[in-house]
């Protein structure tokens, strides 16, 4: 009897493991901060330089909207569509296997994913913003008589 209890034990163990692993599902939905400018192609450039850059495969672009999707070791795949604007854009779940997709949710690994890319996009933004006003500072400086 110990070896069936041990066993039960280990299973229902487990099985509060994978459980445990499906968390809800998030789209991040960004409006830039005032103080970072862009236009649409520069928004454009941020999103699919953060898709490539973390893996994934670009799969459509337009002037409103990126789509990508990932598959990671041949079992876990996700898409996702990009919809953006020159200060706003929000990556929204489109389709997925292998994540145990079910009821708004979905395997921390894909929340993982989102929020990298996002913070990648953002931080893409803030890199361009800060050159530009470098670049504007030097160009004054070098403008200004002595």
């Amino acid at each position: 009897m110990p070896y069936l209890l041990r066993i039960t034990l280990i299973a229902l163990a487990l099985l509060g493991t994978v459980s445990c692993t499906n968390k809800p599902i998030q789209n991040p939905d960004r409006t830039l901060h005032a103080s970072i400018h862009s236009d649409r192609a520069q928004m454009q450039q941020a999103i699919v330089k953060a898709l490539v850059g973390r893996g994934w495969t670009v799969q459509k672009i337009t002037p409103q909207l990126v789509q990508a999707q990932i598959t990671v070791r041949e079992q876990y795949h996700a898409e996702i569509d990009i919809p953006y604007s020159a200060n706003h854009y929000r990556i929204q779940y489109r389709d997925s296997s292998g994540l145990d997709y079910k009821d708004g949710k979905i395997h921390k690994n894909y929340i993982r994913w989102v929020r990298l890319l996002d913070r990648d996009i953002v931080r893409d933004l803030k890199d361009n913003q800060n050159e530009r006003t470098a670049k504007q500072l030097s160009e004054a400086a070098l403008v200004k008589p002595l």
